[in-house]
């Protein structure tokens, strides 16, 4: 849902439209035309238009429209901070692509969902939708979802406290959003707000408050310029916190004052958190009792969005329990500290507990309460090192985090090596000389019988074949449709020149396989054809072969399932032919041996078996009727050329 920058005159046109139509579907195609600018820049509007859109739904079914609703509405109640009501929004949009969506109109809802998923703090899981996003990309490469993504991963890097690599996609992303041709577009403008809000919290993390500041001031631009207001609060309360942290009072409480003026952002704790700074400010220049009605509406503001915000409660408490120690009013100020004290308790936040405990120890010593003054300054010292030994614990704890999946991305390019050189064995290992003499001799059989045209036809058919073969050797991963492609060609060569028409085969693939996009390692299945041939069906008057695709299962997508079946002698009886039959005796162990390792690589599991067995037997007899193998072949990233 990539949105054009908004046009206030065709907006207006769209709003007189509307008001003179009455049609349902006309009004569907103007609001859906709207809510694609205004979910960004209008909130309260797109909220309108949407709760019409919904009363018409009930009425009328226009999936089209229900799939610009349901991305509009998660994307409109993300930026309102009803997470959990965007992610239902995002799953039904899902839902819907899935049935007649584009892959890059999933990929950006992948994306866009993974946002959702790190605001509701479920980081493994907006993990792998990014990945999901990736692997469509990586087949349908696209420059704009390109940078979303790396803006995506920049956050998700920030969630893990690697400041450093935060940057460096945060950065990444700016670049190419800034170097997009065409022209950038609406939600182009919404991630560049993104990207340096990142950057912001980078900065202000690090301590490099000008930095932050500057950051936050390039937020605050691009949303004042568009207008895209939805979370301007909170921006204007980063800068004002920037300035309040270089010292320059006179700054902080000016862009403290626009968070809480500004009406677009509904964020109470925004506006909280303003209240609350500004009256610190207030209190800083000893103006005591504007400082305490800001403290009010703050707690006030606090309460209306949760009664259990203890951490927020406790800072408000803390700073009134200081107030009143500077207007002389100790038993205030004590009580004050105590409830900081209790509140900082319910949160268990020893860094908090560590700043109540230190205001109370200076509280204390003021007074010459020196007994009390040294309790609290030992409890500080106490709370103080306990949170120094958390930060190093969370430290350690994303260290191991990073190395670990360094560690696994290593192994999983190990593993890739491995599975190439297997593959090239794999190819040598593929179609026995036995195979082509056959083909050849059948293809020179024509020749001198003078039939030229089922030579020319036959010829051509068996050099497309080889083609094919020599083609795929320089690939890893293949579309499934090439792969079948290949093995169609192979079967058909075997039916008519090796066995004359002796030999039916059928390749069987499910509706919901979109064979063309989804990628499978190269030639991995005609090991098993060709083991299938050569061991059930070479002594057969009329065999048969069957191969089927389908999806391993419903919650199965990383995996297809083939089939390949056939009503030969079966295993038993081929061992004993085998016996007969030296020429044949390693021919399963070089083909469907190496193939069986490659798919243990792939899968990257030495534990489970993906290939299974299954001798056929008529049921009441008890003779073989041929064999089933059932092989997990794993959906993998086509290669782009």
């Amino acid at each position: 849902m990539i949105t054009t920058l908004p046009n206030v005159v065709i907006n207006q046109q769209y709003e007189l439209k509307l008001s003179q139509q009455r049609d349902p579907m006309q009004r569907l195609l103007l609001i859906d035309k709207m809510t694609d600018c205004y979910t960004f820049t209008n909130i309260k509007r797109a909220t309108e238009l949407l709760e019409e859109q919904a009363v018409i739904f009930q009425t009328h079914d226009y999936p089209d429209f229900k799939l610009n609703y349901e991305l509009n509405r998660a994307n409109l109640d993300n930026q309102l901070y009803h997470f959990d009501a965007a992610e239902q929004h995002f799953l039904a949009a899902i839902d819907i692509l899935e049935e007649r969506g584009t892959v890059k109109q999933l990929a950006e809802t992948f994306i866009d969902y993974a946002g959702t998923l790190m605001n509701l703090e479920r980081l493994e899981e907006a993990a792998e939708k990014l990945d999901k996003a990736s692997k469509l990309l990586k087949n349908f490469p696209d420059q704009r979802l390109s940078a979303y993504m790396t803006c995506r991963e920049g956050f998700m890097n920030l969630h893990y406290k690697n400041y450093s690599k935060a940057i460096e996609l945060l950065l990444n992303a700016e670049k190419t959003i800034q170097r997009m041709d065409p022209p950038m577009v609406l939600k182009d403008r919404y991630f560049l707000t993104l990207i340096h809000s990142g950057l912001g919290r980078v900065y202000e993390r690090n301590d490099e408050y000008p930095k932050s500041v500057r950051a936050y001031l390039r937020v605050i631009e691009i949303c004042e310029s568009m207008p895209m207001r939805s979370r301007l609060s909170w921006h204007y309360l980063n800068v004002g916190n920037g300035y309040m942290a270089m010292d320059e009072q006179e700054n902080a409480e000016a862009y403290f004052q626009k968070a809480i003026e500004v009406t677009d952002d509904n964020s109470p704790n925004a506006r909280a958190g303003a209240y609350a700074n500004l009256g610190f400010c207030y209190f800083d220049r000893e103006m005591y009792t504007e400082a305490l009605e800001l403290f009010d509406r703050a707690e006030s503001l606090y309460k209306e969005n949760s009664e259990e915000d203890y951490y927020n409660f406790s800072i408000i408490e803390s700073w009134r329990g200081r107030l009143y120690s500077e207007i002389d009013e100790p038993d205030m100020a004590l009580a004050h500290f105590a409830l900081a004290y209790e509140n900082a308790s319910l949160t268990e936040d020893s860094r908090q507990m560590a700043i109540v405990c230190k205001d109370m120890a200076a509280f204390y010593a003021e007074l010459e309460d020196f007994k009390n003054a040294y309790e609290y300054q030992l409890l500080h010292d106490k709370f103080a090192e306990q949170y120094s030994e958390e930060v190093n614990k969370r430290q350690q704890m994303e260290l191991e985090v990073q190395y670990e999946a360094d560690k696994k991305k290593q192994e999983t390019e190990l593993l890739r090596l491995q599975a190439t050189k297997l593959q090239l064995k794999a190819l040598r290992a593929q179609m026995n000389p036995h195979f082509m003499y056959n083909a050849l001799n059948s293809i020179q059989h024509f020749i001198t019988s003078n039939d030229v045209s089922s030579a020319a036809k036959y010829l051509a058919k068996f050099a497309t074949l080889m083609r094919q073969s020599l083609d795929h050797s320089d690939l890893e991963i293949i579309s499934l449709e090439k792969e079948i492609d290949f093995l169609e060609n192979y079967l058909y060569i075997n039916e008519k020149l090796r066995f004359q028409e002796k030999l039916n085969y059928k390749i069987i693939v499910d509706d919901e396989i979109e064979e063309d996009i989804l990628g499978v390692p190269t030639m991995i299945v005609q090991p098993y054809v060709e083991n299938a041939i050569e061991h059930g069906l070479r002594s057969r008057e009329n065999g048969s072969l069957t191969v089927t695709f389908s999806f391993s299962g419903e919650e199965d997508e990383e995996t297809i399932l083939c089939v390949v079946e056939d009503n030969g002698i079966g295993r038993e009886k081929a061992a004993q032919l085998k016996m007969e039959d030296p020429q044949f005796q390693n021919h399963r162990s070089k083909g469907t041996r190496i193939t069986e390792e490659r798919l243990s690589i792939l899968h990257n599991s030495k534990e489970e078996l993906f290939v299974k067995i299954i001798d056929l037997k008529h049921p009441e007899t008890g003779e073989a009727e041929g064999t089933r193998v059932e092989i997990q072949i794993p959906i993998m990233e086509i290669q782009m050329k």
